[in-house]
């Protein structure tokens, strides 16, 4: 079923419909709040409100203004927002999402190594604007499309990819030893 017609479908309330929503796009929602509030309950608690209005405001989605899982990605961050104002008054460091990348280490070395290197790239990406860095997390961390950052931060498509690509841009610089390739 492709996702118009599961959007669709719950409005029927039939809860395979519904469970099979859900389970289609629940990572990519909890990603989305885990990006803006920063914290994983909290994150949980946005985007059960999410998919809550979702199911009541099915029928309000437009096709031609973009896809479902945009629509979805832009309700989720206005909560995710809309929570972060109501409980705290600075925006949360994008930063944090870096320390769930890392994989099981194989043992003392690996994690050593892998903690310096997080801990340099958690630097590099705190020295950066939010919005780059915020960007650049959803486009690498979670895959979003940069018309998808776009939609989610309420911007152009060109402003989306130019934060991209300039936090990319200063990600390298920041990360690459002075007169070496970033290759070994």
């Amino acid at each position: 079923m492709d996702d118009r017609a599961l959007l669709a479908g719950l409005q029927t309330g039939d809860p395979d419909i519904c469970l099979a929503f859900v389970r289609r796009f629940q990572a990519h929602v909890h990603g989305v709040a885990l990006a803006v509030v920063g914290e994983a309950v909290t994150a949980e608690d946005v985007a059960q409100q999410a998919f809550e209005r979702v199911w009541r405001r099915a029928s309000t989605f437009d096709p031609e203004r973009g896809n479902v899982r945009a629509w979805l990605a832009a309700i989720t961050r206005n909560l995710a927002v809309d929570s972060l104002r109501a409980r705290r008054p600075d925006p949360v460091d994008p930063v944090d999402l870096i320390r769930l990348l890392a994989p099981p280490s194989e043992g003392p070395e690996a994690t050593s190594l892998r903690n310096e290197a997080r801990a340099e790239l958690q630097a590099a990406l705190r020295d950066l604007p939010g919005e780059q860095a915020r960007a650049l997390v959803m486009a690498g961390v979670y895959r979003m499309t940069a018309q998808e950052v776009a939609d989610v931060e309420g911007i152009p498509l060109g402003t989306a990819k130019t934060r991209i690509r300039t936090a990319m841009t200063k990600l390298r610089a920041g990360l690459v030893p002075a007169g070496g390739s970033g290759r070994d």
